[in-house]
């Protein structure tokens, strides 16, 4: 199939338990559903929507909800998983198909696989970018990521930083940091998390925030990322500045909810065919290497596994062509639905 062209693409509206969805669409084929993370948008997968396409695929792009073009609800509440999953399900019948794969990067690799755990009858195949399947369950989210920072388990008291997450928790914290100048914060936390871009080793980690501080204080400086352009920032930039920050933020306000909504499923496995890619120096892989030890138990489906090198957190834009070859070559393997 000839390479496809940006005339290709198509945009469209599409009905959601949330209003609509925004979908990217290029290609004919099997439907691979691409679900991007933090804080990104459906242009995350701008070098897959093309790759896919040419390899024989449907490739459709969405904007989560709370996202650039997507519907955006105002209780936090709306934020939570199974509201997510359904808005995928939704998706796929929209565009008129019975099933689909899936296929997530950040917080899109865990609604991919929630979606996968909870609607098999839909996505017969997972695939998962940068961070790997943890099974629900364990200790309550907002109690683990307060004991990362120290700072205890309501947040206000202990040590002197706060892990990301926690500092997200409160509405309109991480909004009033961010979207004063949001073109700036966004390029310090994308260079932040960016191979070539990356605080060097032993300096204070982006991933914390000193208590009465804000997340920036520790984001690089100067060049933006090899793999990120001006005009790629501005796209990103420019639905930020339109939308606001708390429709994303709101999907780490609902962790403890989707804690106790998905306890029917503690511990269970994705038993669907799935693929994993991380990036060697993102920290989403070091942290959770005990995940990706359990892959066995817990994707027994699981087709292959790649660690990138010289690859940070943003690994379908940093590596696009690799990240595209794994992808299709993983996808070629996959039973017809």
């Amino acid at each position: 199939m000839s390479q496809q062209t940006a005339n290709d693409v198509k945009h469209r509206l599409v009905p959601s338990p949330a209003g609509r969805v925004h979908v990217v669409e290029q290609g004919e084929g099997p439907l691979v559903l691409l679900v991007h993370g933090f804080p990104e948008s459906w242009y995350s997968w701008r070098h897959q929507l093309p790759g896919l396409a040419a390899a024989g695929y449907r490739a459709a792009a969405l904007d989560v909800r709370g996202y650039g073009r997507s519907s955006k609800p105002r209780a936090t509440d709306a934020y939570r998983m199974r509201e997510l999953v359904e808005d995928n399900a939704a998706v796929v019948q929209a565009l008129g198909e019975r099933s689909a794969v899936i296929v997530g990067h950040d917080w899109g690799a865990t609604i991919a696989a929630d979606s996968a755990l909870l609607r098999p009858d839909v996505f017969h195949a997972v695939g998962l970018l940068s961070v790997p399947y943890t099974p629900p369950g364990g200790p309550l989210p907002s109690e683990v990521f307060a004991q990362m920072g120290g700072t205890g388990a309501t947040g206000g008291t202990g040590g002197e930083e706060d892990f990301y997450v926690s500092y997200f928790q409160e509405p309109g914290r991480a909004e009033a940091e961010i979207e004063p100048d949001v073109r700036g914060w966004l390029a310090g936390f994308y260079a932040a998390l960016s191979a070539d871009t990356m605080p060097a080793a032993g300096s204070p980690d982006p991933h914390f925030v000193t208590r009465g501080g804000k997340l920036r204080d520790r984001f690089p400086t100067g060049a933006l990322p090899a793999w990120l352009t001006e005009a790629d920032l501005d796209v990103y930039a420019e639905e930020f500045e339109r939308t606001g920050l708390t429709g994303a933020l709101n999907r780490y306000r609902n962790m403890d909810r989707d804690w106790a909504d998905l306890t029917p499923f503690n511990g269970a496995p994705i038993t669907q065919p799935s693929l994993f890619i991380g990036g060697a120096l993102d920290a989403s892989t070091t942290w959770l290497a005990a995940a990706i030890e359990a892959f066995p138990t817990t994707l027994p489906g699981l087709s292959s596994s790649h660690i990138l090198e010289d690859c940070g957190h943003w690994l379908q834009q940093e590596h696009p062509e690799q990240t595209n070859h794994l992808l299709t070559t993983w996808l070629s393997t996959l039973p017809k639905p």
